[in-house]
């Protein structure tokens, strides 16, 4: 979109600077790790303007972010950088997101984002989602003994992991007040961009965490609201546990199965016991919609592309149900009357 030398262009990185620390920490209340991946986005984009099209980083302007530019980009990546068509596609979507912010504070820039906006990534294969069977899971909640009082604490934290479907996030930011083990017992979790949704807990959890919580908040009464779920102590006070800690103690779960089930995958993550509920209550014949509502899922479109599968298994059952007339051969030869019969127009 070129403009007259009379005309005042929108500043780009004043536009990206607001964006980043502005709109999307206090409007949309992001969190710090999504704000650093499109600050990664944009960098890279603003790196291959410099480098690749020998823009000075002063001269950047949304002039430079016209169609030409952007598929440049795209083969850049694809071609010279080897990224995986995943990363290519969230460098994208990064960037018009950044480009749809500025065009709603600034209508000149509708036809720029508008342009950018029909731009699509490299298609990523699809890969079947990995997750643990049945056999694997129960390996890895039931990996802590229990005979100390880390190893309890631990094993109730991947109970609950796996029964809510919660994020990390949302399980180390869990305090008592978000608790109630009274009928119906329930969680009330905080996901992404602080929204709240309640997760109801199975009756082996609520029995599991009443142990949990008359050995580890007796006497936590004082303060029971505030205090975190599952803490370690710090300097006398009870600190929430990080999210490297979980990873890690699912790290150590992992290993401690694998003794006796070699087949719990080596790169065990959080993610894949949320994956591993999803489909559990998937095959189970709960509806799509119910189980966008457990994971926390904004759009139905995310909770279809990573559970709406059906695994062999499955398939296997409804081809079998589908096609019962199949089950067993048929060798009787067809006599001509029956085959003009069956191939006849009439």
């Amino acid at each position: 979109m070129k403009r007259t030398p009379q005309e005042l262009t929108p500043n780009f990185w004043g536009y990206a600077r607001n964006y980043l620390h502005d709109y999307l920490p206090n409007v949309r209340a992001t969190s710090p790790r999504s704000i650093e991946a499109y600050r990664i986005s944009l960098e890279n984009y603003v790196n291959f303007l410099v480098v690749e099209q020998h823009v000075h980083r002063q001269d950047i302007s949304f002039d430079h972010f016209e169609r030409q530019f952007l598929k440049a980009w795209l083969a850049w990546m694809q071609q010279a950088k080897n990224y995986q068509a995943s990363t290519i596609g969230l460098r994208l979507s990064a960037v018009k997101a950044f480009l749809r912010f500025a065009s709603a504070e600034d209508l000149t820039l509708v036809a720029v984002y508008q342009a950018a906006k029909n731009i699509k990534a490299p298609v990523q294969p699809r890969k079947p989602i990995e997750y643990p069977q049945e056999h694997e899971t129960t390996a890895v909640l039931a990996a802590f003994d229990g005979k100390d009082l880390k190893s309890r604490r631990n094993r109730m934290l991947l109970i609950l992991l796996y029964d809510s479907g919660a994020r990390v996030g949302e399980l180390t930011g869990l305090t008592l007040g978000d608790l109630k083990i009274e009928e119906p017992a329930h969680l009330t979790l905080t996901g992404k961009r602080a929204k709240s949704r309640v997760v109801p807990l199975g009756e082996k959890t609520v029995a599991h965490l009443k142990v949990y919580l008359a050995e580890f908040h007796a006497r936590s009464a004082a303060h029971a609201a505030t205090c975190p779920l599952f803490y370690s102590w710090h300097r006398g006070e009870a600190v929430a546990l990080s999210s490297d800690t979980v990873a890690a103690v699912l790290k150590k779960a992992g290993a401690i199965g694998r003794e006796h089930c070699p087949s719990i995958p080596e790169n065990i993550h959080c993610h894949m016991l949320r994956k591993t509920k999803a489909m559990d209550l998937y095959q189970q014949g709960v509806p799509l919609p119910l189980i966008m509502q457990l994971l926390g899922h904004e759009s139905m479109s995310t909770t279809s592309a990573f559970y709406a599968f059906a695994t062999l298994d499955m398939m296997r059952e409804a081809m079998n149900a589908a096609t019962p007339a199949i089950s067993k051969s048929n060798t009787e030869v067809l006599s001509e009357e029956k085959l003009r019969l069956l191939y006849s127009l009439k």
